[in-house]
């Protein structure tokens, strides 16, 4: 039975897209199979906001519950009998990668002294990470939400590196709705009085902050649809008429609030935010399409929307495929058809699984 392995990769310090010099990066990370030499049977998986390198299987000591089961690992699209799987810890995540968790040069967190990162800086890292494991070439890096991000940044910056991208539920640059829903996440955090402008370790933080911006996060994954069809205006508990009643949506944000104060860190949520605002493929690269995209020119990418996405609208992500086209890389575009809204491909894993098996048929990985 093929397992998932953990690992601690050190490459070193790391260069930003703000001029400034991120020190003695750590990421950890997970590899799933057999890694040939030339890294000509790997698959990279970029992980989600608030996701880690943790992929399939049943939650482990510090990580929870594998993302990803139903479409990583044996017999899945994602096949850890076939590929061999890498998946890092996003920097500035609090799953074991340098973030503002993480101790400084003074020998305490670094809280908010840590420098902004950009979602083209994680990139970086990850390429750093596999040549740290021997690794310069994979078939494929693939990753949805903020991973779809990071995936397409790695495919453009390091084109001879992967040979296709798969970008899903993600923009090539974020729109102004969806750094205002950031913004105000922020802001839940950042107006909690035991935020303590980021030096609250080590005590707990700013917890209600983060429930709160966790909460606003949750209707953005979300469609009205998917709220309508579960509960409509189903009561939970008590009388509406009193405040301490509740309707079953309110009941589902709080509970979802309080889960991620369990097993996440307020500044790492702050920064992680922040590198998403940032993300932007065409800026430093000409600022058209053809420029920013024109080194993955013969390669393959394929742009997978949501037809109930909120937060990234599936016109944004059939941009990335237009984008792509008109610089001479070979591009589609397959839509996940479901009520679950930006969530869809954590939930609807059977059309992720079929729409990613087309793709390696059509690309020759089938």
């Amino acid at each position: 039975m093929v397992e998932e392995r953990y690992l601690k990769v050190r490459i070193g310090d790391l260069p930003l897209d703000s001029g400034e010099t991120l020190p003695g990066v750590e990421l950890a990370c997970s590899v799933t199979g057999r890694l040939r030499p030339d890294g000509s049977n790997l698959v990279v998986v970029c992980h989600a906001l608030t996701g880690s390198h943790h992929l399939w299987g049943p939650s482990v000591e510090g990580l929870p519950e594998g993302w990803w089961n139903g479409v990583v690992g044996p017999g899945m699209a994602i096949d850890t009998d076939r590929f061999c799987v890498v998946c890092f810890n996003n920097l500035c995540s609090p799953y074991g990668s340098t973030a503002p968790s993480s101790l400084g040069p003074e020998g305490r967190p670094w809280g908010m002294r840590f420098p902004l990162v950009s979602c083209r800086d994680v990139a970086r890292s990850q390429v750093m990470g596999l040549r740290a494991l021997g690794v310069e070439r994979a078939l494929a890096v693939v990753g949805g939400s903020m991973g779809g991000m990071v995936a397409l940044e790695m495919a453009l910056s390091f084109p001879k590196v992967f040979e296709r991208c798969v970008v899903i539920a993600a923009p090539m640059r974020l729109y102004p709705q969806a750094i205002a829903y950031n913004e105000v996440q922020r802001q839940a955090i950042m107006w909690d009085p035991d935020w303590r402008e980021g030096d609250y370790y080590p005590d707990p933080g700013p917890v209600r902050g983060l429930a709160t911006a966790r909460m606003l996060a949750m209707i953005t994954y979300r469609s009205e649809n998917s709220f309508v069809s579960r509960w409509m205006r189903e009561v939970a508990h008590g009388d509406p008429w009193r405040w301490d009643g509740k309707f079953q949506v309110e009941t589902y944000l709080h509970h979802h609030g309080q889960e991620l104060v369990k097993r996440f860190d307020a500044n790492c949520y702050l920064y992680l935010t922040r590198a998403m605002d940032l993300h932007d493929v065409l800026a430093g690269r000409g600022g058209s399409p053809e420029e920013a995209f024109g080194g993955f020119s013969g390669r393959d990418i394929l742009g997978v929307g949501i037809s109930s996405d909120m937060l990234f609208p599936n016109w944004q992500v059939e941009e990335v495929v237009s984008s792509a086209k008109r610089a001479g890389v070979n591009g589609w575009y397959e839509e996940i058809e479901s009520p679950n809204g930006h969530d869809a491909f954590l939930i609807d894993l059977d059309q992720v699984d079929d729409i990613l098996r087309t793709f390696w048929r059509r690309t020759g990985m089938g």
